[in-house]
């Protein structure tokens, strides 16, 4: 019995789509992450890109639960002293909701080159028009 390993030339990749419109952020993360990295194809392998695209719309419609709406931060830090600036999940919101799940699906995947790569692979747009409509991406339910 031999192991498997996907070689890069085999690889099909599909493209997907993923309505964020009232949809838990770490839930949509998760499944969006799954798809990117290749983990829900029976050919997947840890070293090797096998995932698909991903595009998600209506990101600004995401939802949190709990207190996360009012207690989440996302901090920046500049690397010079005093440069460290941390805005809230609802300052997020207004000014860059494809930021909000963008950060959450990259951190689901390998901080190292080959989740640069995956990472390359996840379309987000504010609202519900995006310009993949040639690839004719199938749609996810969550």
């Amino acid at each position: 019995m031999r192991t498997y390993y996907a070689k890069p030339q085999d690889i099909e990749r599909k493209w997907y789509i993923i309505d964020a419109a009232d949809q838990v952020l770490g839930r949509l993360a998760v499944k969006a992450a799954d798809i990117l990295r290749g983990k829900n194809k029976t050919m997947f392998t840890p070293s090797v890109d096998t995932g698909d695209y991903v595009i998600v719309v209506n990101a600004e419609k995401v939802r949190v639960t709990g207190k996360k709406a009012d207690q989440k931060t996302y901090a920046n830090y500049s690397g010079y002293p005093g440069g460290l600036k941390i805005k809230s999940y609802s300052e997020m919101m207004a000014k860059k909701p494809t930021y909000i799940i963008e950060h959450a699906v990259r951190g689901m995947i390998p901080h190292t080159k080959l989740g640069d790569a995956i990472v390359k692979k996840l379309k987000v747009y504010a609202g519900a028009d995006h310009p993949h409509t040639a690839q004719s991406p199938e749609p996810i339910t969550i």
